[in-house]
C-alpha cells in the first residue's frame, strides 16, 4: 500500500507528504524499493541495468553519470560495470539493485526480504553496504524480513506481522521485554504462536504470480 501496488481497504496514508491513492507518480518518485524477486534485465550490462533507470526518473544525464558511479563504487561493483547481469551471483545482482534503486535519490527506501535465499557470507555483506548507504544517504530504510536475527541486529523498530495485521510494535528490547523472551525469535514466536498454520496467498502473492506467469507468456 505505501508503494501504490495495493489500495488500503480503510484508513488513510501519508508518504512524504503524498496519498498514495491519489497521487501515485509523485509518491513513487519520492521512494526507491528492491523487490523480493528479481527485476534486472540479464542481457544487459550493470551500468545498462542503473543507467536506464535513471532515465525512466528523468535525472539529468550530468547528475546521473556521477551518481551512477558513487552508488556502484559503494557496493564495489564499478569495476564489472561493463559486464552482463547474467553473469553476477546472487548477491551482486542485489547489490546493484540496491544502488539502482537509490539512484534518483530516494528519502525513503523500501526493501522486500533483500537477503532471502543468500548464503550467511553474502547476507551479512549486503546489510553493511545498506547501513553505509543509510548513514551516507540519510534515508529512512523500511524493510521485511524473516529472519529474526537481521531484525534484532538492524531494525531500530520492529512491526511484527501474523496473518495480514501488525499485532505488536516497538524496538527489539520492549519485544523481549514485553513477552519476557531472550531472543527476537522467541518474542515472535511468543506473539504469534509455534503452531504451523495455512494461510492463503496474499495480495502482494496473488500479483507475484500473475507477473511470472506474464514474463513467462511474454517469451
Amino acid at each position: 500500500m505505501l508503494t501504490t501496488l495495493l489500495h488500503p481497504t480503510a484508513g488513510k496514508i501519508i508518504i512524504n507528504g503524498f496519498d498514495p491513492t491519489k497521487n501515485q507518480d509523485e509518491t513513487r518518485k519520492s521512494f526507491g524499493i528492491v523487490f523480493q524477486d528479481p527485476s534486472l534485465d540479464d542481457e544487459l550490462t550493470a551500468y545498462e541495468n542503473i543507467n536506464f533507470h535513471g532515465i525512466l526518473y528523468n535525472v539529468p544525464n550530468e547528475i546521473r553519470q556521477k551518481r551512477i558511479k558513487e552508488l556502484l563504487t559503494i557496493v564495489e561493483l564499478w569495476e564489472k560495470k561493463d559486464l552482463l547481469v547474467k553473469t553476477f551471483s546472487g548477491g551482486m545482482k542485489r547489490r546493484l539493485e540496491i544502488s539502482r534503486g537509490l539512484l534518483h535519490h530516494p528519502k525513503i527506501f523500501f526493501l522486500d526480504e533483500p537477503t532471502l535465499g543468500l548464503d550467511p557470507q553474502t547476507r551479512n555483506q549486503i546489510w553493511q553496504y545498506i547501513k553505509k548507504l543509510n548513514e551516507q544517504e540519510g534515508i529512512t530504510i523500511f524493510f521485511t524480513t524473516h529472519y529474526m536475527e537481521e531484525a534484532d541486529r538492524i531494525a531500530q523498530r520492529i512491526a511484527i506481522i501474523d496473518q495480514g495485521k501488525i499485532i505488536s510494535q516497538g524496538t527489539a528490547l520492549e519485544l523481549k521485554t514485553k513477552t519476557e523472551t531472550k531472543s527476537l525469535e522467541d518474542a515472535f514466536l511468543a506473539l504469534t504462536g509455534r503452531k504451523i498454520r495455512e494461510e492463503e496467498a496474499s495480495g502482494l502473492d496473488q500479483m507475484r504470480m500473475r507477473r511470472q506467469v506474464w514474463r513467462g507468456g511474454r517469451r
